[in-house]
């Protein structure tokens, strides 16, 4: 783990550029003027020359920007403006044909004799030539890739006082490029994310410099009394003459007053050579690091220093964290993938992560999505081709989340002879040092984080075998300690590795509820690496942000429309038909845009709990299910569909789906068998349990009640009752689950669905990769009907001095008719439903004459809250 920022040594000029002073320092390069090659002088160069260029007029950007996120950052465009309808589509992209110059001038001290400087890239998109004072240091055969790290000896081209590097980045395309593209996740931003998207870094060295240390544990997941760490730093001579000296440094526990143990190491280095120094240091009673829900998620820092001569510093590498854990993977029988964490295992409830269209990186930003990934019971994020940067990791180690990481599919990453199924550029010999380069970069990044589950090196399809060779090599070279794997489908392997263990057999659009609990395709048994029902549905305050109303109308009006708003135009979810197609036939048609959403939200709730509950039901079957990853977690933009809230971080039906779904402890109901199981995700919890079932009709009359005393054991689910009364009901009933602590009389689960006698029929024989067919529809149209139910509410809200606001919101339904789905917003004074906002459950439904109390927690001391439901009158119920 990186803990970046310019060293407290360096000097920063008013104007805002960084200078390196002395071995060891380090400087992220602040900003850019940015300007299109059409538009500046083509002599790059001259251009990159310290002489008098006046290049006030360019754009001035930030360390990180591509060519589109800098031109916003310079509002020659607003995003506002470009998500809104389909104004994207309008833009004229001639200008992102041609290369973008990024130039900064740096003041600099020249190093003296025996000192070295150096460039140092992180990833520019897709391909650049780099120049510095009039030299051409790098071409675009050699700096290529999103995330092709170098590093670049300047030393003999740095003056004293003004210097000017320059890059000049190529246009990206993502079938023939290493780049870090979209596929049909949306339509693709103008420039293709061409751009310096990362840190551009300066570092200044003795004569021996050193890498970040990569850290290595023989923590097998037992208790012991004593942990070794293994650290690791590769140095290497720039001086012709041999080099003697010490690698030191210090292991640190993160709490005050906590253990610190110092390790040194004598090395010899001949000229212009280098080598790995080892150290092993012994941690006692270590403090052992876990996943969120399974423990704390203590950390260690490695201070490392390298020193030549009479204790001359040579080099100082950046504080890098690590936590001691150990991750492994295995085939069961069935060859499908099961993770374990420190001898435990692990069920994965994952997210497919998507950054930001324009690849700007907002930590703050982030941070609010892992927290709304805790708050919904995941448990990993994974990253297919979005390493986005080192603080994303460095969050995830603090946060608990596991992240499993990989290539993306679909475009040149996976250009691959058997590979007919997308159309990137299929790889020649050139392409293998770039892949070398790119994985070595990223393997050092993520080696000593804790967060990392898995390498996946392939997504859709697996890596030819010479490709594969590099990858693996590459990663056991940056002593790469986690499991790696072939690909994220079960279609092919290398045999270096063998099989992945992991299926992507769809769907990625709407399958009803039932689907999973069958044993074909995406159902759930084994691993499934990104699979969902495709849903997603913002509420109307976030859609009325990027959409008209004539696009609005036709949400419900033109059920077969295609949608800007979904993925690319060319693919085949570029529109809500196979969505709405089972929305209206279970639901009914819409009466008007209010009305479609509910409905949508009730759809969307159903999706993903279903999909987790079933996952969860099955981890302990004869085949087990062993993990699923939800395609998808967020959107790059404003999205209609492949989301678990909205871009604007607002919750609906398919957060609080997911929410109860992957309750750490739970009871859930299978569709297809009417039976009942309690779920246990975790590692402590575990004794007696009261399990209540109840099943009422519309009316709210009583078809079935039992209480069931179980007992509950750590990752575990079992089934406690059957529910044969399914079979009875008339039209449409309500069942409802509660799960307690027999000892605490607290509830820890409460669960309620809404169900027709019988399921829908699916034709499994015609299945797309994207979806099954279904032939016969379940009904629920009996929901629209409903006696109005009369809710009463209170409320009790606090704030902090930091700003936040805890409140509890207490419903009563006082009638003797269920109160369904009913939704709870927060809004500002301008009625914007606030965001971020962590309530402990929404969109409930009440049976006749229960009370319930929900929490909630946002920022802002001015608020109004609102109530509304299937079947409840919409009104106000506090403000502040």
């Amino acid at each position: 783990m990186y803990l970046r920022g310019i060293l407290s040594a360096l000097a920063v000029l008013p104007f805002g550029i960084a200078s390196v002073t002395s071995p060891g320092d380090t400087a992220v390069v602040p900003g850019w003027h940015l300007q299109s090659a059409l538009h500046a002088p083509s002599n790059l160069t001259d251009l990159s020359l310290p002489t008098a260029h006046n290049v006030s007029a360019w754009y001035r950007i930030s360390s990180r920007a591509t060519v589109m996120a800098g031109l916003i950052q310079n509002h020659v465009y607003n995003d506002t403006h470009l998500f809104y309808s389909n104004n994207l589509a309008t833009l004229d992209q001639t200008i992102f044909r041609a290369p973008w110059l990024y130039r900064e001038e740096l003041r600099l001290l020249a190093p003296p004799k025996g000192q070295h400087m150096f460039l140092i890239t992180h990833g520019i998109t897709s391909k650049a030539d780099i120049y510095f004072n009039g030299k051409q240091i790098a071409s675009n055969a050699t700096q290529q890739g999103s995330y092709g790290g170098h590093r670049y000896d300047i030393t003999p081209f740095v003056r004293t006082g003004k210097n000017v590097l320059l890059i000049q980045a190529h246009p990206t395309n993502y079938l023939r490029d290493f780049a870090q593209g979209f596929v049909d996740w949306n339509p693709y931003p103008p420039d293709n994310g061409t751009g310096v998207w990362r840190d551009v870094e300066l570092k200044q060295t003795g004569p021996v410099s050193m890498s970040s240390p990569r850290i290595l544990t023989d923590f097998i997941g037992v208790h012991t009394e004593n942990v070794t760490a293994t650290i690791k730093v590769d140095i290497k001579n720039h001086e012709d003459r041999i080099a003697n000296g010490v690698v030191h440094g210090t292991v640190q526990a993160q709490d005050k007053g906590s253990q610190t143990v110092a390790f040194s190491k004598q090395f010899k280095l001949e000229p212009y050579k280098n080598a790995t120094v080892s150290i092993d240091v012994v941690l006692k009673n270590p403090k052992i690091w876990w996943p969120a829900t399974w423990g704390k998620q203590p950390l260690y820092t490695v201070k490392a220093k390298t020193t030549v001569g009479q204790n001359e510093i040579s080099d100082i590498a950046p504080p890098t964290q690590f936590g001691i854990r150990h991750v492994t993977s295995k085939l069961n029988s069935y060859n499908d993938t099961e993770f374990s964490v420190n001898g435990y295992p692990f069920h994965v409830r994952g997210g497919g992560y998507s950054p930001d269209m324009f690849l700007r990186f907002d930590l703050e930003h982030l941070r609010n999505i892992f927290r709304y990934m805790l708050d919904m019971g995941l448990n990993t994020v994974r990253l297919e081709g979005k390493q986005e940067h080192p603080e994303l990791y460095d969050l995830a180690d603090r946060m608990g989340l596991m992240v499993m990481s990989g290539w993306e599919c679909c475009d040149k990453w996976e250009g691959w002879k058997y590979n007919n199924e997308a159309n990137g550029v299929k790889w020649t010999e050139k392409d293998y040092p770039i892949a070398e380069a790119t994985m070595l970069h990223e393997a050092e990044m993520m080696q000593a984080h804790p967060s990392m589950l898995a390498f996946l090196i392939g997504s859709d399809f697996w890596p030819d075998e010479k490709a594969t060779n590099v990858y693996v090599n590459a990663l056991n070279r940056m002593d790469w300690p986690n499991p790696i794997i072939a690909s994220a489908s079960k279609r092919g392997y290398p045999k270096l590795l063998g099989p992945s263990g992991m299926k992507m057999d769809g769907p990625y659009d709407w399958v009803p509820p039932n689907y999973w609990y069958h044993d074909k395709l995406g159902a759930a048994f084994g691993f499934g690496s990104e699979q969902g029902p495709g849903v997603g549905t913002p509420e109307l305050g976030s859609l009325q942000q990027f959409m008209s109303a004539q696009e609005l109308e036709s949400l419900w009006m033109k059920p077969d429309q295609p949608q800007w708003h979904m993925a690319k135009n060319d693919s085949p979810f570029a529109d809500r038909s196979l969505y709405n197609e089972g929305l209206f036939a279970r639901y009914g048609p819409p009466t008007g845009l209010e009305d479609y959403l509910r409905k949508s939200q009730m759809s969307d709730y159903e999706g993903t709990r279903a999909e987790f509950e079933a996952f969860a039901i099955r981890q302990n079957a004869s085949r087990p299910a062993t993990g699923v990853v939800y395609w998808m977690l967020n959107g790059a933009w404003p999205s209609l569909h492949w989301q678990l809230f909205d871009y604007y971080l607002r919750p609906a039906g398919s957060y609080f789906g997911t929410k109860v779904g992957a309750r750490l402890e739970h009871v859930a109901y299978d569709y297809e068998t009417h039976t009942v199981h309690i779920i246990n995700h975790s590692l402590k919890n575990f004794g007696k349990r009261n399990v209540t079932v109840d099943l009422i009709d519309l009316n709210g009359t009583s078809m079935h009640h039992e209480s069931i005393a179980t007992y509950t054991t750590p990752t575990s689910s079992k089934q406690v009752a059957t529910v044969h009364e399914i079979n009875k009901i008339k039209d449409v009933g309500f069942l409802r689950l509660t799960l307690k602590d027999s000892g605490k009389g607290t509830t820890i689960s409460r669960n309620v669905y809404w169900l027709p006698p019988n399921t829908e029929t699916l034709d499994w024989d015609n299945s797309t990769f994207y979806t099954t067919p279904v032939t016969k529809y379940t009904d629920l149209t009996p929901l629209n009907k409903m006696a109005t139910a009369n809710v009463s509410t209170s409320m009790k809200m606090t704030v902090s001095k930091h700003g936040s606001t805890f409140g509890e919101v207490t419903l009563e339904n006082k009638s003797d008719v269920p109160a369904f789905f009913m939704h709870l917003t927060v809004s500002d004074e301008n009625g914007h439903e606030l965001a971020p906002v962590y309530w402990s459950d929404n969109y409930v439904t009440l049976f006749p004459r229960e009370k319930l109390i929900l929490t909630v927690e946002f920022q802002g001391r001015k608020w109004a809250a609102t109530l509304s439901g299937a079947n409840v009158e919409k009104r106000g119920i506090g403000r502040s």
